[in-house]
């Protein structure tokens, strides 16, 4: 029983700190990061905001992305 409290705990704490370190990081970073681990990034320029919106939506799926995660990148290459 103190085993499970303890695990939850810690996934707890694990998960607030996985959380703040994405929060702490730019759209800019996330797009690097998340991104180029499958392919090489477009331009920001490649696609109009509402057409990145729709590749956000698709990509989030496909990279696991959170929410914040996604609309930070999109964000960023709309700008």
């Amino acid at each position: 029983m103190f085993i499970s409290f303890g695990l939850c705990l810690a996934l707890t704490f694990y998960g607030c700190k996985a959380s703040q370190q994405v929060s702490a990081k730019s759209g800019a970073q996330l797009w690097a990061e998340n991104c180029q681990r499958c392919h090489n990034t477009p331009s920001p320029s490649t696609f109009s905001p509402e057409q990145w919106e729709t590749v956000g939506m698709h990509m989030q799926t496909r990279a696991l992305l959170t929410n914040e995660e996604r609309d930070k990148i999109v964000s960023f290459l709309k700008q």
